[in-house]
This record gives structure tokens, C-alpha cells and sequence, in this order.
């Protein structure tokens, strides 16, 4: 399950790709959504676009969105079938997640679009490009996004992010987290670590390694009610500073593992700001 989240995580710097090419010469009128991410920078830029959306918790208080049709559940792949039917100009789907889909739709001549956000910068791309196809202004994105701004101050505090107690899963530079940490200058103990994590940009720590970095702030990932309560039973926990200094924090999946909407990466950097 923590596997396929992380692999999810990455859902969303945009690939250049012919398909991509061809959406921007073209008027693009009818958009299937496949990520909440891109669903919620359509429906900021024009709802009225979005004919087809996955069945996400990040979604339903858009009341924009309440008659788009749902093309997904969960983390289950979408009906073909039920997109094609929608006659989408284009489609937008997450690298390594929606490839079999969007290959069948492309051969179908459907535009697509694949995207596979890491860090800041790919994310500026991703709804920049959106952006031009729905010929709206990329501004309205940017300006949204002002709680995000980077710190100029020197680093003065390391922080460490948890995402699993068994293994323990902690985000390297190589990541959405990781490079939100390095924009607000928080030192990452384990920025530059590299381990034998089946998933890009993450490492699994022993418990030893994590009592050796001894970070200032840990923020433990709220996948799961157990996961802080599992890691508190382990023998190095209180021999932590971050224990012992009050800086132990929850923090949501979406905003700051995967980037999930527009008001979730503002909750995550709001956080990360406050550290």
C-alpha cells in the first residue's frame, strides 16, 4: 500500500511529448482529469472544461464539480470505455500509474498528456502548460501559491519526515518533500542518502540511522492512526530531541508526499513554514 502511494505521489515536471505538442495547437474544449492535482488546477482555470474526474476526497467540496462525471475509484485504473465516451480533447494522467490507458487512448487519436511532479519547478511547468492549453492565465495558479514562497534565511534546523514505521520510509532530495524542505531551508539528515527503497527518492532507515541523525523537527505522515503510535513504542523514540523538545508533528499525505491539490501543498507549506 505505501508502495503504490509513493508510486502515486509522483502522479502528477511535465514530459514533453508529441501528444502534448498536438494538444497545444488545438482548442481544447473537453478534459479528462485522471489526478486530483490536474482536476484541481482545471477547475481553477475553467471548470467548465472538465468532463471527467477520479472519485477523490480532495474533489467533493468543489461544488464546481458536483455533475462530473467520476472515472475512477480509489486507486483502481479507469474505464476506457466510460473516458471515450466523454469525446475528451484531451486527457491527463500520472507517468507510471495511467501508462496503459493513455497509450490505448492515444492509438485511439486522443490527446494526452502525462505528468510526473517532483519538485517546485515541475510543478510551475505542469500548470503553466495547462495553463496555455486552456488558454487561461497561469497566474491564477501562481498567485494561489504565495504561502509557498521560499525562505531566505540560512539553515538552521534539520527536519525529517517519517512516512512509515515498518520500514521506516523517509523522503531523500530526490523528492516532492525533499525539495519542499530544501525551499524553506530545512536541513534533510538524509537528503543525500541513497538506500535500497523500491520506490525513487525515498530511503528506509533503521532505527539506529534515525537515532544518528537526530533531526530538530520530525513530521510523521498521517497515512495510517497506527504509524505514530507504533513509532513511540520503539526503544529510541524518546531518546530523540525532536521527542524531548515537543517537535514531533502530524502531517497529511496529500500536500506534502503527494501534492494532491492546490489548498494541500498550501497546508504543507504553511507547516513547514511554522517549523
Amino acid at each position: 500500500v505505501i508502495g503504490l502511494s509513493l508510486l502515486c505521489a509522483s502522479c502528477t515536471s511535465s514530459n514533453s511529448s508529441e501528444s502534448e505538442a498536438q494538444a497545444e495547437s488545438k482548442d481544447v474544449k473537453r478534459v479528462v482529469a485522471l489526478t486530483s492535482l490536474s482536476a484541481d488546477i482545471i477547475a481553477r482555470l475553467d471548470s467548465s472544461k472538465l468532463v471527467g474526474i477520479p472519485d477523490n476526497k480532495l474533489l467533493t467540496e468543489n461544488t464546481d464539480l458536483e455533475n462530473v462525471t467520476r472515472v475512477s475509484q480509489g486507486r483502481t485504473q479507469p474505464n476506457l470505455e466510460q473516458i471515450v465516451a466523454l469525446k475528451p480533447d484531451l486527457i491527463i494522467g500520472a507517468d507510471g500509474f495511467h501508462d496503459q490507458i493513455l497509450s490505448k487512448a492515444k492509438s485511439l487519436g486522443i490527446t494526452t498528456m502525462v505528468s510526473d511532479i517532483e519538485d517546485w519547478k515541475s510543478l510551475e511547468s505542469f500548470y503553466t502548460k495547462i495553463a496555455a492549453q486552456l488558454n487561461q492565465d497561469a497566474s491564477v495558479i501562481s498567485n494561489e501559491l504565495t504561502l509557498c514562497q521560499s525562505k531566505n534565511e540560512p539553515q538552521a534546523k534539520s527536519g525529517l519526515i517519517l512516512v512509515s514505521n515498518q520500514p521506516i520510509l523517509a523522503p531523500n532530495k530526490s523528492s516532492w518533500a525533499g525539495d519542499l524542505l530544501m525551499k524553506y531551508n530545512i536541513q534533510n539528515p538524509v537528503a543525500s542518502m541513497q538506500g535500497n527503497a523500491p520506490i525513487k527518492g525515498y530511503v528506509t532507515l533503521s532505527e539506529e540511522q534515525v537515532l544518528v541523525q537526530n533531526p530538530d523537527h520530525i513530521l510523521v505522515v498521517n497515512s495510517s492512526p497506527e504509524t505514530l503510535d507504533n513509532l513511540k513504542t520503539k526503544p529510541f523514540w524518546n531518546q530523540l530531541k525532536a521527542v524531548q523538545n515537543n517537535n514531533i508533528q502530524l502531517t497529511e499525505y496529500y500536500g506534502l508526499i503527494n501534492p494532491g491539490s492546490i489548498q494541500s501543498i498550501q497546508s504543507a507549506c504553511q507547516q513547514l513554514n511554522d517549523l
